[in-house]
């Protein structure tokens, strides 16, 4: 049976009805991907799974949201959605306003997005405004301009997103058959990490789950205000989704952590960057950088000796490494440079 998209699978746990028109691009289903090599080179006796979003109809986890949030919109009568992004948000909302007949305005901090994202949001047809400022400031404008009439804001501040995204935690555990031992996630505007930790409490609530999982988030060094406990007013990390300095669901993931008994932590760009190379080359996952400040995570609480023997660990990675081609060519250390078309010419390339 073909798959149905995340609201029609998971119908009985989403405010919807049967009168819902649901707007779709059948997102969710994503795979869920042992990752052995990885651990190995870690030093890791634990099992991790990576929960891989970038398989999503965007590139992204944002479409599990923006599949709830558009679906409400459109029911309620909306013909505009706006919304404040780094990237993901503006590609996704573009995506679903242009499945559902819909016009996408989308505010951004000028210079401070991903090409392959704005990419998408401009091919979708969503009318972009940047502005001189960071994205909590992109925010603030967004909030305004929800008040004007059929105008409905799609970013995580719509408890719609937050239902959407609490699928993943429910794909999980119908994977796992059970529920993890430790989560690890990315955490920048922080809705993602309030999702999944709904969705687990919720399984748990039914009886699905025995269990509940740790939840580890982690923020890039540069972007950190969870973990400094104060708004950074200037926030910078090559993990350009989470550059964000004022989480708007920064009191819910605060909930999840403490509840959960886990941690909300940072890593430097050089951990998210390490992290980001050894997924690809041990794996052959391509993910943003964002994505890998999760791994960088797993990493760091390896080394530190705080992940037990025979643990079973699972991480989301949030988006595609092809919507940031830039910096996975900075990173590399190859020097690409023409050569004869010989066989010796191009088997002494090959051989460095």
């Amino acid at each position: 049976m073909n798959w149905p998209g995340i609201i029609a699978h998971y119908r009985r746990h989403l405010p919807v009805d049967d009168n819902t028109q649901i707007v779709t691009l059948q997102e969710g289903d994503t795979p869920l991907i042992p990752v052995p090599r990885f651990v190995n080179a870690i030093g890791g006796r634990f099992q991790l799974h990576i929960k891989l979003e970038a398989l999503n109809p965007t590139g992204s986890f944002k479409d599990r949201g923006m599949t709830m949030a558009v679906t409400a919109a459109k029911t309620r009568g909306a013909k505009i959605l706006v919304c404040a992004s780094t990237g993901n948000t503006s590609a996704s909302a573009a995506a679903y306003a242009a499945r559902a007949g819909l016009t996408a305005a989308v505010v951004l901090p000028h210079g401070k997005i991903a090409m392959g994202k704005l990419a998408q949001a401009l091919i979708y047809g969503a009318r972009i405004v940047p502005v001189d400022g960071n994205f909590d400031d992109a925010l603030n404008v967004v909030r305004a301009l929800g008040d004007q009439p059929g105008v409905e804001i799609v970013n995580s501040i719509n408890p719609f997103r937050i239902e959407g995204q609490k699928t993943a935690a429910f794909e999980i555990c119908d994977t796992l058959g059970r529920a993890p031992d430790r989560h690890y996630i990315p955490v920048g505007n922080a809705g993602n990490i309030t999702a999944y930790w709904q969705g687990f409490k919720e399984y748990h609530a039914a009886g699905t789950i025995r269990t509940l999982p740790q939840i580890f988030g982690w923020q890039a060094a540069g972007a950190a205000p969870i973990v400094e406990n104060r708004v950074i007013e200037h926030p910078e990390t090559v993990a350009t989704a989470i550059r964000i300095g004022n989480p708007a669901s920064w009191r819910q993931a605060g909930a999840a952590r403490d509840e959960s008994g886990g941690v909300i932590g940072s890593v430097s760009d050089g951990e998210i960057l390490r992290a980001y190379q050894l997924i690809a080359a041990s794996e052959g996952i391509f993910v943003e950088p964002a994505s890998a400040a999760a791994l960088a995570g797993v990493i760091k609480t390896q080394e530190q000796g705080g992940i037990p023997a025979d643990s079973l660990l699972t991480a989301t990675l949030t988006g595609h490494g092809l919507k940031d081609p830039d910096t996975a060519i900075s990173v590399s250390d190859q020097l690409i440079k023409p050569v004869p078309p010989t066989l010796s010419a191009v088997l002494q390339a090959i051989q460095g």
